[in-house]
């Protein structure tokens, strides 16, 4: 998951959007996913523009594409004049120096490991900007759906667009294991993110395979699994899960276990 911000982050837009002053402004899709939970319209001046794209967005695209978005451009986040920038702890250092010098209020925040750092990072992130009770409230939400209610069965991947997969450490491997599931990436030795080649897939599949929907942008490896499963191994299940599910911890826990406890 974190191999994916830096670019993201570093990438921004050269003209300054016209942004009302005195805002909350965030570049950072899985910050946007918090504030379109807890934050009224009205107080945020700019969301990220990966926001705005559906394979990289946390929030709904139609609520971030009623605000301008802004990318890591120091000069376009200085001339939004917010009350404060909300962005991930792997931005641009030079960015967050030059927001600084120029007195803006930043803050920053990391991708979650485990699903309890991820309610503590959803109340930091409310009370950041003034609404810390529907924070708790977001948080006392997630805690619920995220609770253990099944004893870990059937053998399991998320298997995104790529090859990588979550293995154990990782917020999805929590998700997986609270959904009842038992993470088969340790059978086959991978790390915390790792690289799982089509080939071992296909010779000893899992019980289910959590993976995107179509071959799109994937070279058909979808395509080839999902024929060569239906044919040789009719036991594993595939099931539909989107990679944007993978970026975020905070509400997106909740659109992940509703796919994984489905599928449980």
């Amino acid at each position: 998951m974190t191999r994916f911000w830096p670019l993201l982050l570093l990438t921004g837009c050269s003209q300054g959007p016209a942004i009302t002053p005195g805002r909350v402004v965030s570049n950072n899709p899985c910050i946007d996913a918090v504030l379109e939970a807890v934050m009224p319209p009205q107080e945020i001046g700019a969301v990220s523009i990966w926001s705005q794209r559906a394979e990289s967005a946390s929030a709904s695209v139609g609520w971030a594409n009623q605000f301008p978005g802004i990318g890591a451009d120091a000069e376009a986040l200085i001339n939004a004049r917010p009350r404060l920038v909300l962005t991930g702890n792997l931005a641009s250092t030079g960015t967050n120096e030059a927001l600084s010098k120029a007195g803006v209020r930043v803050l920053s925040f990391g991708v979650p490991a485990t699903v309890d750092e991820s309610l503590k990072q959803v109340v930091s992130i409310a009370a950041a900007v003034g609404h810390e009770e529907e924070g708790r409230a977001l948080a006392a939400r997630l805690q619920a759906v995220t609770r253990q209610t099944q004893v870990r069965g059937k053998s399991a991947i998320i298997w995104q667009a790529g090859g990588f997969v979550p293995g154990e450490g990782s917020l999805q491997d929590e998700l997986l294991q609270r959904a009842g599931f038992r993470n088969a990436s340790s059978q086959y030795g991978l790390g915390q993110w790792d690289m799982l080649p089509l080939e071992t897939v296909m010779r000893q599949p899992p019980d289910v395979i959590f993976m995107p929907a179509s071959a799109a942008g994937d070279d058909g490896r979808t395509l080839a699994l999902r024929t060569h499963i239906l044919d040789r191994h009719p036991q594993t299940r595939l099931v539909s899960f989107p990679d944007e599910l993978l970026l975020c911890g905070g509400p997106t826990m909740e659109r992940a276990m509703i796919a994984l406890r489905a599928a449980a």
